[in-house]
């Protein structure tokens, strides 16, 4: 090769090392839009997403709304991610969905969780181990079954099992309310030790809090193995096609119970905000973060494992 073809080959091999890969996401993926149904574990995992977005240059965009606006939200284009699919128990928000064809799922986020009617420690003193023996201890529990928010689709459950008489509990009634309210009336209840049946699931922090007794039988409600669940990661598909760096990122942007468990016991139980929980988190376990950037950049294209270090680091 001659001389001059070897220099500008030289040349342009270094500077081509030099800059770094383009990122994938235009400058108008810059936002993303998320929203929050006021679930802890969601909090959580949000908090986590925003961290490693903000750390990556993306600004994220959190709307606190309930499921149902929620799953609107993101149908109508107003979010563009949304990381609490739990199923089965949301399965009629889902197939409405799927139906409009503009939805895709990145990722299983979670496996292991469950969500069903549980006792707390007076409850099952009384005897009460399966949704059948509630009503036979009606007046001890009061008549009253502690839901969450309104719409939610467990609470729907629930009151679909009252209207329809089951298990005889036509003559009950559902106590919708927040997470907290009802997590602030259970531990009420508990010292003054007034049985008590209400939501629960694991990730939770509430099972370590509580002595808490999972209701068997209500597999037709909330499905089998005590509401056995999992959490899926939603998008709309045309935001996922138009931001391929970020929905790469939330396609392996995955979590286990005992990390939610810690984050939802830093918010709860610490009071500390979600964001800096992750924060904490993300600086302590360096190594389980890697798989979650595998492949990713910034929105300016830089490595996104030394941007995210650094930024939990200050």
């Amino acid at each position: 090769m001659p001389i001059l073809k070897r220099m500008s080959a030289a040349l342009i091999l270094t500077v081509g090392a030099a800059m770094p890969a383009m990122a994938d996401d235009p400058a108008t993926c810059g936002t993303v839009h998320l929203s929050d149904p006021g679930w802890t574990d969601i909090t959580a995992t949000n908090g986590v997403a925003a961290v490693v977005l903000s750390a990556l240059g993306y600004t994220p965009d959190i709307a606190t709304l309930s499921v149902p606006v929620g799953y609107e939200a993101l149908k109508n284009g107003q979010t563009d991610v949304f990381l609490g699919n739990w199923m089965p128990a949301q399965q009629k928000f889902r197939d409405d969905l799927d139906a409009t064809g503009d939805i895709e799922e990145l990722v299983q986020n979670l496996e292991g969780a469950k969500f069903t009617l549980a006792v707390n420690k007076a409850g099952a003193d009384a005897g009460v181990a399966d949704f059948a023996d509630l009503d036979a201890q009606k007046d001890a529990f009061e008549g009253k079954i502690y839901g969450i928010e309104p719409g939610a689709p467990a609470n729907q459950s629930i009151q679909a099992m009252i209207e329809a008489d089951e298990f005889g509990l036509g003559d009950w009634e559902l106590v919708e309310s927040g997470e907290q309210a009802m997590l602030a009336q259970v531990g009420r209840n508990q010292d003054a030790g007034t049985p008590t049946v209400f939501l629960a699931w694991a990730p939770h922090p509430m099972n370590e809090a509580i002595e808490i007794t999972y209701l068997s039988g209500g597999d037709k409600q909330f499905g089998p193995d005590f509401g056995g669940a999992t959490v899926h990661t939603l998008a709309r598909k045309e935001w996922a096609a138009s931001c391929p760096n970020a929905a790469k990122l939330f396609g392996q942007l995955t979590f286990d119970i005992g990390m939610e468990n810690v984050l939802m016991g830093k918010i709860l139980d610490d009071g500390m905000g979600a964001q800096n929980a992750a924060k904490e988190w993300i600086a302590a376990n360096p190594e389980a973060v890697k798989p979650w950037l595998d492949g990713v950049t910034t929105l300016e294209g830089e490595p996104a494992e030394d941007a995210l270090m650094a930024a939990v680091a200050e």
